[in-house]
């Protein structure tokens, strides 16, 4: 069904209606057309285009579809497949099919420009708080972790060479606060989401006394738009959602390569479970960690998805232009894909088994107490610079020796650091080295149990 054919002798190509037909994708919008239509019926019934039983019977017909649609989401790709343009003809065809002529009065005063850009915001605005419940769950499994390990020591990272110990429920909460910042982050967008452009007509406004502020209100929308040539051409609030969901996709991208690294036979911290991994076709002994992957993996498609739409809608000139119907499955995909990876995410974290042996080994290695070596002689009247040489060439002396800086003698720690007295061992443990950094958002072992405290409160 064409809502705009009595301009036309003649029906629309086939390979133009393949290149023009958007009801394959758009048909996701099925519930969000009949909800704004709903609040189009009521907005045109108070303008005076609707009796009150004309309002009645459209409002039961299009009840009538939602509870169809929510029994059958697919419904618009089944029903009569390949008679309509898009999910607003859609929508309406199945409403004169139900009330006859009084469902061709509901499109009064109102455009597909302004009805698509309305669909589109409540869709994204549902799909955001969906996303958002998925992140916090990812932060659940998270903040679990790190309560389960609260104690567990690993060897932390600059440049992929072990730098210095730190606990693993820091690690863990690292994590938290990349998700806690795109939680934020697509909670911002969805204040810009959430503005009403229905009423602005195909580019000039509607010509019927529509109150738009309560239009708005019935449709949950904080406000409405303020300019109609802007409203049915603006689609910053898909690039705002994308950016967000890309460097969502950037974090668990980081999340999976560490899982990938910290998994692996050479680094050997994690173990994980048989329900995220899979096996090799040729070679029986694989366990490979696919899951994690496929998080990293997946984070080039939503960085696609925005480099998309930022392409599609540069130089496009007031107002509404075809080119805008591309701005959907960007978004569709990109919102598929980061919820299949925002729900894996706690599926791999919640049975993530820790080798806790193996962790604290590595973070005793690679002379990972140089540091506190220089800070115990800066105690001691060294100039930083200095004990910074002074803990190196202790380093040297170490590889030399083929021992570790606390397997030293005193002696060999004084060839390289004259101030070393009997107390320097105890001050290079694992366990000295954390408490020496229980400065705000550090490593130590108090700092972190009230950081842990403190995004379970949040959460």
């Amino acid at each position: 069904m064409a809502l705009w054919g009595g301009r036309f002798e003649t029906g629309p190509d086939a390979l133009f209606r393949a290149l023009n037909d958007s009801l394959p994708f758009d048909y996701r919008f099925a519930r969000e057309d009949i909800e704004g239509s709903i609040g189009w019926a009521k907005a045109i019934h108070r303008a005076g285009v609707l009796t009150a039983d004309e309002l009645a019977r459209l409002l039961a017909a299009l009840n009538d579809l939602a509870s169809k649609i929510n029994a059958d989401p697919n419904l618009p790709l089944t029903d009569g497949a390949g008679k309509d343009e898009d999910i607003h003809s859609w929508v309406e065809r199945q409403l004169i099919a139900r009330v006859g002529d009084l469902g061709k009065k509901l499109h009064t005063g109102r455009s597909r420009n302004d009805q698509v850009a309305t669909d589109f915001r409540l869709w994204t605005r549902s799909q955001i708080d969906a996303r958002i419940a998925e992140l916090s769950d990812c932060r659940r499994a998270l903040i679990e972790l790190a309560e389960r390990e609260s104690e567990t020591v690993i060897s932390g990272y600059t440049h992929l060479q072990r730098a210095q110990p730190v606990l693993l429920a820091h690690w863990s909460l690292a994590y938290v606060e990349m998700f806690e910042r795109d939680e934020a982050r697509l909670r911002d967008a969805r204040k810009r989401v959430n503005v009403c452009p229905l009423g602005s007509g195909a580019l000039a406004g509607t010509g019927y006394a529509i109150d738009r502020a309560q239009l708005a209100r019935d449709l949950g929308f904080e406000s409405h738009t303020r300019n109609s040539l802007d409203a049915v051409s603006d689609r910053d609030f898909v690039v705002e959602t994308l950016a967000a969901i890309a460097l969502a996709g950037a974090h668990l991208s980081r999340l999976g390569e560490d899982l990938i690294l910290y998994g692996s036979q050479e680094f050997a911290f994690f173990e994980y479970s048989d329900a995220v991994s899979s096996g090799s076709s040729l070679m029986p002994q694989k366990k490979n960690p696919d899951a994690a992957e496929l998080l990293r993996g997946k984070s080039g498609r939503l960085s696609g998805a925005l480099v998309s739409l930022l392409t599609t809608i540069k130089g496009l000139p007031l107002a509404y232009n075809k080119d805008l119907q591309e701005d959907k499955e960007p978004l569709f995909d990109a919102m598929t894909h980061l919820s299949l990876c925002l729900c894996v995410v706690p599926k791999i974290i919640d049975t993530l088994k820790v080798r806790r042996d193996v962790c604290r080994r590595a973070a005793q290695g690679g002379y990972s107490n140089a540091t506190d070596l220089a800070d115990y002689l800066v105690a001691r009247g060294v100039p930083f610079r200095e004990a910074h040489e002074q803990a190196g060439k202790a380093v040297r002396v170490g590889i030399a020796a083929g021992k570790p800086l606390e397997e030293l003698s005193l002696d060999q720690l004084r060839s390289a650091a004259p101030h070393v007295e009997t107390d320097v061992f105890a001050a290079i443990t694992i366990e000295a080295g954390l408490s020496r950094r229980e400065v705000t958002g550090g490593t130590g072992p108090r700092n972190v149990a009230e950081a842990l405290k403190a995004a379970r409160t949040r959460l």
